[in-house]
């Protein structure tokens, strides 16, 4: 039998508390959701990287190597809490997800790995899709029927909004500029098995 959605929010924990849980010894795994190239430009020292849909797809077994200390990271907390979401549908309990995610963790000050940078993947999605309904609003001028490509980009970003999923970010996350190091399951897994406490 299934486990129903939850309806709740998930239970966040904040900068200041995750800083002193990583100082006091009492460090949860700190698990980030980002695609390999927004990981590699920068992130929280001693977190692995198991991007979304590696997670999604693989929650079972991943569960198996995770323990009930787990918090999951992303950009801003949207790609984070629907990680929380499919973990808990896995049968992983009390896992917390970074409030503001890095970008909070970054404003407060707190320490970050960097590596070599790369625009977000919100940033690319306003940048494609700006530079689409732009495109087709100029292109409309000579041949109106293409107005209706901005109509279709702006339905899709409507629709992304109301769902909180976005199928163009899925998309640009498997473009090779986001792909980095590309994240494989038997390493993930071997990683948090090794650094288990």
């Amino acid at each position: 039998m299934s486990t129903p959605p939850r309806t709740s929010s998930p239970t966040t924990i904040d900068t200041p508390a995750l800083r002193h849980l990583l100082e006091s010894g009492t460090a949860p795994r700190l698990v980030d959701v980002r695609t390999p190239g927004e990981f590699e430009a920068a992130h929280i020292p001693g977190s692995y990287n198991v991007p979304l849909d590696l997670l999604r797809e693989h929650r079972e077994e991943l569960r198996r190597h995770l323990d009930d200390q787990v918090v999951l990271v992303c950009r801003s907390g949207q790609r984070a809490t629907a990680a929380e979401q499919a973990l808990a549908d896995a049968g992983l309990p009390n896992v917390r997800v970074l409030r503001g995610g890095i970008a909070a963790w970054r404003l407060a000050g707190a320490p970050v790995r960097i590596g070599a940078p790369r625009w977000e993947l919100e940033r690319q999605v306003r940048l494609v899709a700006g530079s689409v309904v732009l495109s087709a609003i100029l292109a409309s001028m000579l041949f109106p029927p293409l107005k209706w490509v901005a109509a279709a980009i702006g339905a899709g970003l409507t629709f992304a909004a109301v769902s909180n999923t976005c199928a163009m970010g899925l998309l640009l996350a498997k473009l090779p500029y986001n792909r980095g190091p590309r994240a494989q399951l038997d390493a993930v897994a071997a990683a948090l098995a090794t650094s288990r406490p």
